[in-house]
């Protein structure tokens, strides 16, 4: 039974969502994921490597690290088996840094500096957190509805069905 924090559950159920939605896009033709469907990133590819790009701007500022990224919608990974292995790393990493995550670093705020925005913003690490799990399952809803689009289901995504939850 999954005895873990409100924060290690949000990067477990990241994990297996990512999980369930590559192995639906491995179904796909690479001509088929980087098809433009019409979705605010255009393909699913473009979609998965975005949320990759976010992924990796939210944790590096939650280490103290500069964020050193492409402009937003540049594609980090052309080729979708290093995207996937990419992604990998990159929820591993989460899942890691989740289980360090105390209260107190919760309370705190962190500044930082949209490059999307220009500003530069002081925020509570909860609600930097929250946003970086919200946006994963934002985009992970686009995701989901282009490889319906191609007849794929990625099939439930509902937050009881997570196996950590129902050992």
């Amino acid at each position: 039974m999954f005895t873990g924090t409100h924060t290690e559950l949000c990067a477990e159920y990241n994990r297996w969502m990512n999980d369930k939605i590559y192995a639906a896009a491995a179904q796909l033709t690479d001509e088929q994921r980087k098809q433009d469907r019409g979705a605010f990133f255009k393909s699913l590819h473009a979609t998965l490597d975005h949320i990759v790009w976010g992924d990796n701007a939210w944790l590096a500022r939650f280490e103290a690290r500069k964020v050193t990224l492409p402009r937003v919608g540049t594609i980090l990974h052309e080729d979708f088996d290093a995207l996937r292995a990419a992604r990998s790393d990159l929820d591993a990493r989460i899942l890691a840094w989740a289980k360090t995550v105390s209260a107190e670093w919760l309370a705190q705020a962190t500044t930082w500096t949209s490059q999307m925005y220009g500003k530069t913003f002081a925020h509570p690490n909860f609600a930097l957190v929250a946003q970086m799990f919200n946006h994963q399952t934002h985009h992970r809803g686009q995701a989901t509805t282009l490889l319906m689009q191609f007849g794929v289901d990625p099939g439930v995504t509902d937050i009881p069905m997570l196996p950590a939850l129902n050992v």
